[in-house]
């Protein structure tokens, strides 16, 4: 499975705005390309940061809605009065689901950068001993781990049910990234929390 994630900053008055395109407009013409497997999106109303992730079942289905997309990209941006836009392709490397998010789900965001050669160790550590400590966690809902094995990339996106459990489980996912990181020699590049707007990104259960 493989995922395209497209990362803008919006003018945050025009929030509501980009995600109503991307839900009525975007998702019924992304959704109907071989291929597509769904969509989800992410919206930070503070920052006006945003990220609409598109799911495939290969690289090939991927690749071929290349220039297809751009132009849907560009009108994203656009209705949000956007900026920075940047494109990122990815691999699904797991993807674990406790409970279907609600209307209220938040999610935190980690990427991190490695060394390639140990990738496939890292993945194995995180499947085995992460993912079962992280289910345990109150409020938890989903997890999506999208890899750039080339460049020894990661994106770690957890879901909650709730901004309040995300805010609660916050110290201890602090310490959990500290410990996991330092096992594996992975430099965090940044962390973000967002609202979670659309939750259709229908890539099966790899955990």
């Amino acid at each position: 499975m493989y995922a395209r994630s497209t990362t803008l900053t919006a003018d945050p008055q025009r929030m509501d705005d980009g995600i109503r395109m991307v839900r009525d407009e975007i998702m019924p013409a992304v959704q109907g390309m071989p291929g597509c497997l769904g969509l989800s999106m992410l919206a930070d109303r503070a920052s006006g940061r945003a990220i609409v992730t598109t799911s495939w079942d290969s690289a090939e289905s991927m690749a071929a809605t290349t220039e297809r997309t751009q132009d849907m990209r560009e009108r994203v941006r656009d209705s949000m009065g956007g900026r920075d836009m940047s494109v990122d392709e990815w691999e699904v490397a797991a993807m674990h689901r406790l409970h279907t998010p609600g209307d209220d789900a938040c999610a935190r965001v980690t990427w991190t950068r490695g060394d390639p050669a140990v990738m496939e160790r890292m993945l194995d550590g995180f499947r085995m001993s992460m993912i079962p400590e992280i289910e345990e966690d109150p409020g938890f809902c989903s997890l999506s781990l999208m890899v750039d094995r080339n460049m020894g990339r990661g994106s770690l996106t957890v879901v909650w049910k709730d901004r309040r459990a995300m805010d609660e489980s916050r110290a201890g996912v602090a310490e959990r990234r500290e410990r996991f990181t330092g096992q594996t020699g992975m430099e965090v590049l940044d962390v973000a929390e967002f609202e979670l707007a659309i939750h259709h990104l229908r890539v099966p259960e790899m955990a």
